[in-house]
């Protein structure tokens, strides 16, 4: 009976997914799984919640700080409105710990660019005006770093700092025409590239090439780290298609 014992554990031990996940240290409590499945906000909290137990034990825990504000930045996009601005304070405040852990690490200065951008538009013109310099150094200086980061991703972002900034202030359409195009020799089937871009060309009164590149975002693949940004990003091209008819 105790042999038959061993050789059935040893069994499951096998075919079980969640032991060998176990066995690799993946449990259903590892954040970078829970991150995964962000579609379910319940599951992207306790991965935050993780991250940042992590940073409370540890202030100089870089790959923490960094994936706690990519969390909160998700979390800012997809709460209710009025809980919206604390979750882009956390991520600002964590994405500040992250650079203060290494400065010379792009993902820091990324989505502390992320959140700052975010919390600008939710905040309304007027209060987010001020973070609009800091954003743009952040940004810049995840080129200066890495230009390739995620993909271009400082290139797309700054593409939508050009867009998003009045002219008074720095904005610029065709600025933002060159960097998110620059982001597309990165990934051309990036959906927030695209979409981006249409949206750009849309104010330049280019209607047709902002037909051609909304298409495109309905039938780029979807991106296995980015699935849940790219759907997102193929509905909101189908309703903008419906309105340029």
């Amino acid at each position: 009976m105790r042999q038959a014992t061993t050789l059935l554990a040893l069994v499951l031990l096998v075919l079980s997914p969640c032991l060998r996940g176990a066995v690799a240290g993946q449990t259903e409590d590892d954040p970078d799984r829970l991150y995964e499945r962000r579609e379910d906000l319940a599951s992207v909290l306790a991965a935050a919640a993780t991250w940042e137990r992590r940073l409370a034990a540890r202030a100089t825990d870089y790959e923490s700080a960094w994936k706690l504000a990519r969390a909160c930045y998700w979390l800012g996009s997809h709460v209710v409105q009025a809980e919206r601005r604390a979750q882009f304070d956390r991520g600002i405040a964590a994405a500040r710990r992250a650079v203060a852990a290494d400065p010379r690490a792009a993902a820091g200065h990324f989505w502390l660019a992320a959140n700052m951008g975010a919390m600008a538009e939710a905040a309304g013109i007027r209060a987010g005006l001020r973070y609009r310099g800091e954003i743009k150094r952040e940004l810049e200086t995840v080129l200066a770093l890495d230009p390739a980061f995620q993909k271009g991703s400082a290139d797309r972002a700054l593409g939508r700092w050009y867009f998003k900034v009045p002219g008074l202030f720095g904005g610029s359409d065709q600025k933002s025409l060159e960097h998110l195009r620059r982001s597309l020799t990165y990934d051309p089937d990036s959906a927030a590239s695209l979409s981006f871009l249409a949206d750009t060309l849309i104010e330049m009164n280019k209607r047709e090439e902002a037909r051609q590149a909304l298409q495109k975002v309905l039938a780029v693949p979807i991106d296995q780290e980015w699935g849940p940004e790219t759907r997102e990003f193929q509905k909101q091209a189908v309703a903008t298609l419906q309105r340029l008819r």
